[in-house]
């Protein structure tokens, strides 16, 4: 019977069969459960409460939660968000609350995913955490700040895990391979050096995808050695850690627009290129390097505006995967030009006014006087024709009163803006002289038109 038990255990894949039993046993996320660190003493000094583990796949999220009930003796209760209803949930809930009432013993009701469950849904752990009666581990691989109600979340205790680092991963995979009880240690194999390599490296720090892919290597292996050949076949083609509609995606938009912010075009086409590998629509990168020519660099290269735009319409030409070149140039050309957000902070500037100050009306003298009451009514009267003037300036102002000193736009000295910066000083003056006395156009013109 024990034999049979022993055989069907080891059918269990090989990343389950190695899950660590004890702190002891677990790698990585040091910053949690090493000496001293606060998990690590939450659980050695029993005074654990709800928790929310955020972190990527195989980070070890299920792990910590099974240690945490086999310290405290708790029986552990695993739900998945993904295939269980909130009523499963809540009606083992409710069973764990009368156990709690009639022998005050807790189960840990660990929820795999919890993200998953609606904000309405979510209220439904409220009071089970409240009084007490379970201990809640939910496990969520998206930023809980935006998807978890936040009620639960000042109950909560949450932890970020972080991936896996290289060495944690080769502990790992070597201890799988010489573990004879639960691991591939019966085999004898062995792993070649630039093998483990480029496992720790393409497992993007996920515990549970490196014991997979050794697993699936170890198969596939016909001698004594794992190779690199062999882990090339197991890993096939690797797929990006990336989810169109979750955080990760924000994350890598965030990492190419800030490259080119930071004039950085080898960062800028490391995370073009990585959003491309994960499937992002290419569309969807041409309008935001649209945004960062408007945002980032503005006027201090005009054309910044104009090659980005051109980048969406031979994408929207050529597709996949020529037309991916012209978003590579588009975010190099973006990197490497001057930048200025200036007309950025001076349009935010304006909008703030428009919200916040008195909606004056249009001053008399710039309005259009197309009827004969409107001229009646002084519509126009006052208006100086700029091309009247030298240099095209006149020492109107065609700001509401209250607002007539206002400045938004402060060009910069980089790029173009240095030559828009000495205009605008040279056209300052020259208002500042026509104001002074030399009210009149100079070049023989009419003053209005």
């Amino acid at each position: 019977m024990n034999d049979l038990f022993a055989q069907e255990k080891q059918k269990a894949p090989l990343a389950e069969r190695m899950r660590p039993r004890s702190l002891e046993e677990f790698v990585g996320q040091e910053h949690l459960v090493g000496e001293g660190k606060p998990l690590r003493r939450m659980i050695e000094e029993g005074r654990v409460r709800s928790l929310i583990l955020w972190g990527p796949p195989g980070t070890g999220k299920t792990t910590l939660g099974r240690i945490i009930a086999r310290a405290y003796g708790a029986e552990f209760l695993h739900f998945s968000a993904v295939r269980a209803s909130i009523k499963e949930v809540q009606r083992a809930m409710e069973r764990s609350r009368s156990k709690f009432q009639s022998y005050g013993a807790r189960d840990l009701v660990f929820v795999d995913e919890i993200h998953r469950f609606n904000k309405a849904q979510q209220a439904v752990f409220l009071p089970y955490v409240e009084e007490g009666s379970v201990i809640l581990v939910g496990a969520t691989t998206e930023n809980p700040s935006f998807e978890m109600i936040g009620a639960l979340l000042s109950r909560s205790q949450v932890f970020v895990l972080h991936p896996l680092k290289p060495e944690e991963i080769r502990t790992i995979v070597r201890r799988a391979l010489t573990d004879k009880e639960r691991g591939l240690g019966a085999l004898s194999l062995t792993l070649a050096e630039e093998a483990e390599a480029l496992l720790a490296q393409a497992c993007d720090g996920d515990a549970r995808r490196a014991l997979n892919l050794v697993e699936l290597a170890a198969d596939l292996c016909e001698g004594s050695q794992i190779t690199l050949e062999d882990v090339r076949n197991a890993l096939q083609r690797k797929t990006p850690l990336y989810d169109k509609a979750g955080e990760e995606h924000y994350n890598l938009i965030s990492a190419l627009h800030k490259a080119v912010r930071n004039s950085e075009p080898d960062a800028a086409l490391y995370w073009l290129a990585r959003m491309l590998a994960a499937g992002e629509d290419p569309l969807y990168i041409a309008r935001r390097l649209v945004r960062m020519a408007v945002e980032d660099v503005g006027l201090a290269d005009p054309r910044a505006l104009q090659v980005a735009l051109a980048a969406k319409d031979a994408y929207d030409f050529l597709g996949s995967p020529e037309g991916e070149l012209a978003l590579a140039e588009a975010a190099v050309y973006l990197a490497t030009a001057p930048k200025s957000n200036a007309v950025y902070q001076a349009f935010g500037e304006a909008q703030r006014d428009v919200e916040e100050t008195r909606q004056e009306p249009v001053p008399l003298h710039i309005r259009n006087a197309v009827t004969a009451l409107m001229k009646e009514l002084g519509y126009g009267r006052g208006y100086q024709y700029a091309h009247a003037y030298d240099e095209g300036v006149t020492p109107m102002s065609s700001m509401p009163d209250s607002l007539r000193d206002r400045v938004y736009y402060r060009p910069t000295d980089r790029g173009f803006e240095r030559e828009i910066q000495r205009r605008l000083q040279k056209w300052e003056e020259l208002r500042r002289r026509l104001r002074e006395g030399e009210n009149r156009p100079t070049n023989g013109g009419s003053v209005s038109g």
